[in-house]
């Protein structure tokens, strides 16, 4: 049997640990698992910093959406401790202007007492159009931001409209890359995920069928699939 292999898990974001909860038993397997907690800190290299802190001097890292943006910034700071990396549903862009308006839209609905209806708000975003209507996942979006709360859903949306365009180091990574997209992605469309695998030497590209932004609840059986391959892989 190979040496353990620590895995950090970084939510997106309004997303708690719960994000990964079908993840947990397949990544298990390989050794200690972590979810990284994203909540505290109002910038992407703040928030990176305080995740390699707690984490273990080298592990597999794995980020969904905002996590991705948050993997490509631990990835900038200390390359030399992520053994193998996974994104999913992510970008490696900045925002463009009608998507950093939304954002604060919805800081100012946060601000103002209207929490509630944020998770509403990015329901269509986050779900494939197909599931709008399932009432598990609904209700795991709704935990969820009552999980995260309306500080840390305005430090997150800070951090993110502030965020750098990881783009130009994705050549750098040589680290064994998972990229992987919901084929109905509404949020981060796969011509994202193809962008940042075509850039990474090596990287996998998985599209999966009928699925939105939140693949590791909507489809855990297919992203556990993939997680599962790369993680065996040298």
């Amino acid at each position: 049997m190979p040496e353990p292999l620590p895995t950090v898990l970084v939510p997106g974001l309004n997303c708690s640990a719960r994000l990964y909860g079908p993840q947990l038993p397949a990544l298990w397997r390989f050794g200690p698992v972590m979810v990284a907690d994203h909540r505290r800190d109002d910038s992407v290299a703040a928030i990176a910093r305080r995740i390699l802190a707690a984490a273990p001097q080298r592990f597999a890292l794995v980020g969904l959406s905002m996590g991705g943006t948050i993997a490509f910034e631990i990835l900038r700071q200390a390359p030399e401790r992520v053994a193998k990396v996974a994104l999913l549903n992510a970008n490696a862009r900045t925002d463009e202007p009608e998507r950093s308006e939304r954002r604060d839209r919805q800081i100012a609905m946060a601000r103002d007492g209207r929490f509630a209806e944020v998770a509403d708000a990015l329901l269509p975003l986050f779900l494939h159009r197909s599931r709008h209507d399932d009432e598990d996942l609904r209700w795991a979006v709704h935990i969820m931001a009552d999980e995260t709360g309306p500080e840390a859903f305005i430090r997150q949306q800070t951090a993110l409209k502030t965020r750098p365009d990881s783009r130009p180091g994705l050549g750098a990574i040589r680290c064994p890359a998972l990229v992987l997209v919901g084929d109905g992605d509404e949020l981060t469309p796969p011509a994202l995920s193809e962008e940042i695998a075509a850039a990474i030497s090596g990287a996998r590209l998985v599209v999966v069928p009928e699925c939105g932004h939140l693949s590791t609840l909507e489809r855990p059986e297919a992203v556990n699939r993939a997680l599962i391959e790369w993680m065996e892989r040298p």
